[in-house]
């Protein structure tokens, strides 16, 4: 059993070195900046969790690997959910979570963090996210 736990571990932990990977490649940036990965991540993370009704919040963190999850829950206060934001208020929300100077600013962090997320999550899942966006953050989602 302590074998199959160490195994669920090491995989997820590859699964999520792989999605910073992916936010790195699209920035160009190498592994020496993964505190600026991991930052883009956990910011867009933590606004898509609050803007989430919490049974869909729920069912879209099944779909992250575990360590992920954790990440997206740290914090997490579902009786303050869902917090009502436009996409000019989450881009706003980004630059103030998000401390780096980043191409493209606030709007390009958000789209590489949820191009990434997209490729890691169902089609199905991902639409039924993004069918609880208000129609200015949904054009936003790939």
């Amino acid at each position: 059993m302590a074998d199959s736990m160490i195994s669920a571990f090491e995989s997820s932990l590859d699964k999520t070195n792989l999605i910073l990977k992916d936010i790195e490649n699209a920035y160009g940036w190498p592994k020496e900046r993964r505190n600026q990965s991991y930052a883009a991540l956990r910011t867009v993370l933590h606004l898509l969790r609050d803007r989430l009704p919490v049974d869909e919040s729920v069912e879209f963190a099944q779909q992250l690997p575990v360590l992920v999850r954790g990440i997206y829950f740290d914090g997490w206060v579902p009786s303050d959910v869902p917090i009502k934001l436009n996409r000019d208020d989450f881009l706003y929300e980004v630059r103030q979570g998000f401390p780096y100077d980043a191409e493209g600013g606030p709007e390009r962090v958000t789209q590489v963090v949820l191009d990434t997320l997209r490729r890691h999550v169902t089609q199905g899942e991902w639409q039924d996210v993004k069918d609880t966006m208000p129609k200015d953050l949904a054009k936003m989602m790939p």
